[in-house]
């Protein structure tokens, strides 16, 4: 079997959003997937692998390599690859572009909540935070919510202006409370450690969704916002007991765990928009969604070559 090589532009040319979020669904139809992480250390530097396997579907192996000093090299500081194997014969099949995997992974794992649980005429959004993963979110949320109000808010000003520079029609929120406030869909990307979204000011109808938080003592949103919210996620297993977001309070019983009403596994549990609701998403990643990701990939270059 050959090993196919997919780069990130020639991957990109053929991925759409929506189509995306729509593998992911069908993904979690499948029998679960089985996960594992492994880490190896050398001073600063990192290797980390993520491994998910799911029957039916495949193998895949995300390794990352970070590297903080290569900027001094004039370098990236996180490089990788994805390699696919196949799930009858083990044999791999695809080294797929690692930045190619984590941006329609990560953007469309937010997606996909969000088009279950918001407001699907929803005329204004809000990203807090102004990263790479911001930029991602302006893509695939300006593919669902064509008519929408894009607007970034961050904690420097001047990134966010940076950032909206890049994409036509989007604008910059100076008060973060007010830009809440006004917003129908709020997405979080943020490395914030204490949260920087308040429950008191949020209002029914609204969809808050947050990326950022991915360590134990990461939060974007305060014990009011989890008490005024319905909670989903992405995965119970990459959520519940690894991020801040849900094991602080857990840990301090603001949270229980029936209050997490549903994961990607129970999509049929996740209703339709409510506008007397707020709804509240956690995008917790996992080597699971990477493989749903790479495969999509993949099959989408079978078909055109």
């Amino acid at each position: 079997m050959s090993l196919t090589q997919i780069s990130f532009d020639d991957g990109e040319a053929l991925l759409d959003w929506r189509a995306l979020t729509e593998a992911l669904a069908e993904g979690h139809s499948r029998p679960k997937a089985e996960v594992d992480d492994t880490f190896l250390y050398r001073g600063k530097d990192t290797l980390l692998s993520r491994s998910a396997w799911i029957d039916g579907l495949g193998i895949a192996v995300k390794t990352a390599m970070i590297f903080p000093d290569n900027p001094i090299r004039d370098l990236p500081m996180i490089n990788g690859a994805v390699t696919l194997f196949d799930d009858a014969t083990g044999q791999p099949e695809a080294l797929v572009d690692f930045h190619l995997v984590t941006k329609w992974k990560t953007a469309g794992d937010s997606l996909l909540g969000a088009r279950r649980l918001a407001n699907p005429e929803a005329q204004e959004i809000l990203i807090v935070g102004a990263g790479t993963v911001a930029g991602s979110l302006i893509e695939a949320f300006s593919a669902v919510w064509t008519q929408a109000q894009i607007r970034i808010w961050n904690r420097t000003t001047a990134k966010a202006e940076a950032l909206a520079a890049d994409y036509p029609g989007v604008a910059v929120a100076t008060d973060l409370e007010q830009a809440v406030g006004a917003a129908d869909i709020i997405l979080t990307c943020t490395m914030s450690t204490d949260p920087v979204i308040r429950g008191d000011w949020l209002r029914p109808g609204q969809h808050l969704n947050m990326i950022g938080a991915y360590r134990p003592d990461m939060r974007e949103a305060d014990d009011a916002a989890l008490a005024r919210a319905q909670i989903y996620c992405d995965s119970f297993d990459t959520t519940l007991d690894h991020i801040g977001e849900f094991k602080i309070p857990l840990a301090s019983g603001a949270l229980q765990r029936d209050d997490v009403l549903a994961d990607f596994y129970g999509l049929a549990e996740f209703p339709t928009y409510d506008p007397s609701a707020i709804t509240l998403f956690k995008n917790g990643g996992g080597a699971h969604l990477d493989l749903m990701t790479s495969r999509h990939i993949l099959d989408l270059w079978t078909r055109s070559a």
